[in-house]
């Protein structure tokens, strides 16, 4: 009781009070805020084990990284810079490139005027070792053939699905017909590793989430890692803040909150 602690659960956390089985609880590290706390887990873990337990970066490798400048991407980024060597790409749109740079991309490219797969290769001939594939559909069959061999596409999201603030119907479809497609046989001839990942599915693997969530406190204190806050919202606000993210103005995470920071609040009254 009375403890500071980050929670893990997979929905229903847009509100005031939250019930959480005490598993599923982590202390919060010495010095972080809770805003840092919020931003943490999700992407973070997800970050972690989809470049370490399944992507295996080790120093001297090249990492692609779709939506770097988001929740993920920036942790992704944090991460590989914990490596020796590693050559980053990243893909956001144009006005996030300076920060990128800044975070440690080595080659932003915009997604949105150029190919990125020509312009990896254009730097990287032969490939990168891992991509991370948030985006899905025909993005995933495109990340497959910029693998090096041995190298590893781990896909976790399908943003392709998500076309703006209404369903289109057509695009989802298109996403969905274009989903990627490999056999066993395919991927022997191939030397090759396709990989899924989706933290919500992991609920009943407590000990195994515990000893990531422990490796990335260690690497918090440590000042290794720093979750990136992109703007903080009162529950009030929350479809501006879902504005923020749709429109792909964010650089880091969109956090709310329950109400209005103190200040923030005087200066609304002014």
């Amino acid at each position: 009781v009375g403890d500071k602690v980050m929670v893990l659960a997979r929905s229903g956390l847009w509100q005031e009070v939250v019930n959480v089985p005490a598993s599923h609880t982590f202390p919060m590290p010495e010095g972080m805020s809770f805003e840092e706390a919020a931003a943490l887990l999700v992407n973070y873990i997800t970050a972690y084990m989809i470049l370490f337990d399944f992507g295996n970066l080790r120093p001297n490798q090249s990492v692609l990284i779709h939506m770097a400048a988001g929740g993920v991407g920036t942790a992704a980024i944090q991460l590989c810079k914990t490596v020796e060597n590693v050559t980053i790409f990243g893909t956001a749109s144009a006005s996030k490139h300076e920060s990128l740079k800044e975070s440690g991309v080595a080659h932003p490219i915009d997604y949105r005027t150029m190919d990125y797969a020509e312009e990896v290769r254009k730097i990287s001939p032969k490939g990168v070792d891992i991509v991370l594939d948030p985006l899905g559909g025909s993005d995933t069959s495109k990340a497959f053939n910029l693998l090096k061999p041995m190298g590893k596409l781990i896909t976790y999201g399908v943003a392709n699905l998500l076309t703006g603030q209404k369903k289109n119907l057509m695009a989802m479809a298109k996403t969905w017909w274009n989903q990627f497609s490999i056999t066993a046989l395919q991927l022997l001839h191939q030397n090759k590793a396709v990989c899924g990942y989706h933290l919500g599915y992991m609920d009943e693997e407590v000990e195994l989430l515990r000893s990531v969530v422990a490796k990335l406190v260690n690497l918090y204190s440590q000042g290794k890692i720093k979750p990136k806050i992109d703007s903080v919202w009162p529950f009030d606000q929350v479809a501006e803040a879902m504005k923020q993210m749709q429109e792909k103005k964010n650089v880091g995470k969109v956090i709310l909150v329950p109400e209005a920071p103190k200040e923030e609040a005087k200066k609304a009254e002014n």
